[in-house]
């Protein structure tokens, strides 16, 4: 029994010897004074928060902006909205902003191709109501949106905002506005010798006659000059060599423009979807084509897109005394005509209108990210909204933007405009405006264009005809629909 417990004994001295040298054959970790090489890992300290991994491009959402449909894709405007999607895109790290600049003429069409494929764009804009009228009905209500990240409305008019209320919901919010007045250029009125245009509304003229659309006319005829320095009133007059107009209304949109400009609020279709032209768009009508083929006070289409008249930018050219256009087009008037300021539009028939366009940024209801483009549109119109409307030359739609505005065009036009012109005009917008809808919106829309451009390039032609086939023409466009 002894010899049985020894035996046992030493069977689990030997097991104990072998498992030891088992273990002993596994590496051990360098004691920390060891000369062995560290690990290259270190421990990460419990106290520190990690650090996050930098979202690459793909991680980003992007969102698209498609400019075109209205203010924006002229070559003046790119490098400060180039700047501005820069600048979003450094001030933060979940959206990639991309824009997209498509030509003016172009922009409706290559819009409803992207649509049409599902590839469409998630913010258009700037843009009125003309540009977006072919696509009623497709974009998104901002409202639920808003509401939810508590949106400050205080600093605009509810009549701004409930514009923008419309059947799909609310579509945007309010960004710039764009009063009309008339563009002078105080040196041609200065070599004249006539006094300048009045800049009150509804004033009379320094003479103490009105200032109204055959006063205005008057002046245009002795400010177009042919090339022997005979002014339009002359018997010697030559209409072939014309090197300064009267007037000119710039960048026009057509007739619903042209007339709306000069002679009042109206519309080519009323309620029941019948078309129609008033007695005073007739007159409107009238007066374009004899100033263009007769009178000579206003370019022909010749005229207008010949480097005389700055190739389209007529009034910019410096051989343009008047000229009806809108606030924005501070944009593009900062070439040889320098010396220039704002008066009030003259009055037809006694009344007073401030063509007004407005513009904002509206989202696609098709956006996959309709709250990373709605983030994006609060700070468009937000915090980079002053910058942006000096790109456009858009009088703010937030009231405490406003004085900060003018002093910028203050700096950009040293010679000192009378910026109340525009401010006043708000008080005479055009309504209904003229770019209200129409049935079969687009094709109705290039008609009235085709027309603007025959009465501006054929004389000799039957007006009171033509403008009677063109209502025939516009009520077979509408049946369409």
């Amino acid at each position: 029994m002894k010899k049985a417990i020894l035996y046992l004994i030493a069977l689990l001295v030997i097991a104990s010897l072998v498992m030891t040298a088992c273990a002993s054959s596994t590496p051990t970790p360098p004691a920390a004074d060891s000369a062995a090489p560290a690990d290259d890992t270190t421990a990460p300290d419990p106290t520190e928060e990690p650090v996050a991994d930098e979202p690459t491009d793909e991680d980003k959402i992007t969102i698209r902006w498609f400019v075109g449909l209205g203010a924006g894709s002229e070559p003046e405007n790119i490098p400060g909205q180039d700047a501005l999607v820069e600048q979003f895109n450094a001030s933060q790290d979940r959206i990639e902003l991309v824009v997209e600049y498509v030509d003016y003429e172009q922009a409706p069409d290559v819009l409803s191709t992207q649509i049409a494929g599902g590839n469409p764009p998630d913010i258009l804009g700037p843009v009125g109501w003309s540009g977006v009228n072919p696509f009623e009905g497709l974009f998104l209500d901002m409202e639920p949106y808003l509401t939810e990240m508590n949106f400050d409305w205080t600093d605009f008019s509810d009549a701004s905002v409930d514009a923008y209320r419309l059947q799909e919901g609310l579509v945007g919010i309010p960004f710039a506005v764009y009063p009309s007045y008339i563009f002078y250029n105080k040196d041609l009125f200065d070599e004249a010798g006539l006094e300048y245009p009045p800049h009150e509304w509804g004033a009379d003229y320094a003479d103490g006659e009105p200032w109204d659309i055959a006063k205005m006319e008057e002046f245009a005829l002795q400010l177009t000059v042919d090339s022997n320095g005979n002014d339009a009133n002359s018997p010697e007059f030559d209409p072939e060599n014309i090197v300064q107009f009267g007037y000119h209304t710039v960048w026009s949109d057509g007739i619903k423009t042209d007339c709306a400009a000069l002679f009042g609020a109206d519309n080519v279709v009323d309620a029941d979807g019948i078309a129609y032209l008033s007695d005073a768009w007739r007159d409107c009508i009238t007066w374009y084509y004899e100033g263009a083929h007769e009178k000579y006070f206003y370019p022909n289409r010749t005229y207008e897109v010949s480097d005389l008249l700055g190739q389209d930018n007529t009034f910019d050219s410096g051989n343009v005394a008047m000229s009806h256009s809108h606030l924005w087009y501070t944009c593009c008037v900062e070439g040889v005509a320098t010396n220039w300021d704002a008066a009030a539009v003259p009055s037809y028939n006694g009344e007073l209108t401030s063509k007004l366009h407005a513009d904002t940024f509206r989202i696609l209801a098709s956006s996959k990210n309709p709250n990373e483009a709605v983030e994006v549109v609060v700070w468009m119109t937000g915090e980079a909204a002053p910058d942006f409307l000096q790109v456009y030359g858009g009088m703010p739609a937030r009231a405490l933007q406003q004085d900060a505005f003018f002093e910028g065009l203050n700096e950009q036009f040293t010679q000192g405009v009378d910026w109340q012109v525009a401010i006043d005009g708000l008080q005479y917008p055009d309504k209904p405006s003229s770019e209200a809808n129409m049935s079969n919106y687009s094709k109705a829309f290039d008609h009235l264009w085709t027309f603007h451009n025959l009465i501006l390039s054929e004389s000799g032609l039957d007006i009171d005809a033509e403008m009677d086939t063109l209502v025939t023409e516009l009520q077979a466009i509408f049946d369409e629909e």
